[in-house]
């Protein structure tokens, strides 16, 4: 009987694990969230090797799941490939633009330079010193860099004299989000140089550095990608806010388009911004909490640039 028949959701995370506080983690809540809604069963296969990338897929082929999302920009070819050779099978591609689109196939896609600028602005606004500080994964990765070149943007058009110390891993994308020790070591190096405000974009690189951050005395850090408040704790002494691409939502909306046969194909853009102040409400002046909500508004609407890939 057809009707009886449950949707099978399968995910495959890039190199790391489902629980990495960030990308997969985010991702694969949005699958559980859309599965709980839908009744459908739900399974993932954490990547160890990018070599095993169209072999994890291949796993949920075999066994006829109907919706295959895969988590990061390092999986895109892989997941072109699949979605090429099985047209039968819907798949989401976060972080994948799509160049050439498949019906079967949407990347979830974010501005992520528009949080990074939103984040630009409360580093700049939040300084003492009048340095800040980036860690970031690797520039391999687009998204990376639109949230470092968007941070960059928000911090200059906030304060044109400031002093950014921005660094990229040097490693692959192997191991550019699986390094928390040279994100705890990169951040204290540009503390070190006297930045009072630390952004990390870099999964659990990432994480290292707002780690880091959090032990040295009156210091603010930001986060990427979800509300970091949620997923690390060790940060909080530091962490006034992130800067956010609304992932979980975004695969919860695919999901439920592909079950309803009005998948997009293509590129669909999720939401991006900055995530609550939590501890931190009552130490932000109104007047920043509504320049943040202008600068937002502005970025939505295009009256603000942020100057990323132009």
């Amino acid at each position: 009987d057809e009707e009886s028949e449950e949707m099978k959701i399968g995910l495959v995370t890039d190199v790391g694990r489902i629980n990495d506080r960030g990308f997969n983690q985010a991702a694969w809540e949005g699958v559980e969230e859309a599965a709980g809604e839908l009744g459908a069963e739900t399974k993932y296969i954490e990547t160890k090797d990018s070599k095993d990338y169209a072999d994890n897929m291949q796993q949920f082929i075999d066994e006829d799941y109907d919706v295959i999302v895969t988590v990061g920009f390092a999986l895109g070819d892989a997941t072109v490939t699949a979605a090429t050779e099985n047209p039968d099978i819907k798949f989401i591609g976060v972080d994948q633009f799509q160049a050439e689109p498949l019906d079967n196939l949407t990347g979830l896609m974010f501005n992520e330079d528009h949080s990074g600028y939103l984040a630009g602005a409360l580093a700049a606004s939040l300084t003492e010193s009048g340095t800040i500080g980036g860690v970031f994964g690797t520039d391999l990765v687009p998204p990376v860099v639109a949230f470092k070149e968007g941070y960059e943007a928000g911090a200059k058009a906030t304060d044109p004299n400031i002093n950014i110390v921005s660094t990229y891993h040097p490693g692959g994308i192997d191991v550019a989000f699986t390094d928390p020790e040279w994100g705890g070591a990169t951040a204290a190096q540009a503390i070190d140089q006297g930045a009072d405000v630390i952004f990390a974009a870099g999964g659990m690189t990432g994480n290292g550095a707002l780690e880091e951050t959090a032990t040295h005395e009156g210091l603010w850090c930001i986060g990427v990608d979800s509300d970091q408040w949620e997923t690390v704790p060790g940060a909080h002494a530091c962490l006034v806010s992130s800067a956010m691409k609304l992932i979980t939502p975004g695969v919860v909306d695919l999901v439920k388009l592909a079950e309803e046969d009005n998948f997009p194909g293509g590129n669909f853009f999720g939401g991006a911004g900055l995530a609550s102040f939590h501890d931190f409400e009552d130490q932000i002046p109104q007047d920043l909490k509504d320049k943040l909500e202008e600068i937002d508004k502005g970025l939505k609407d295009g009256s603000i640039e942020t100057g990323y890939g132009e």
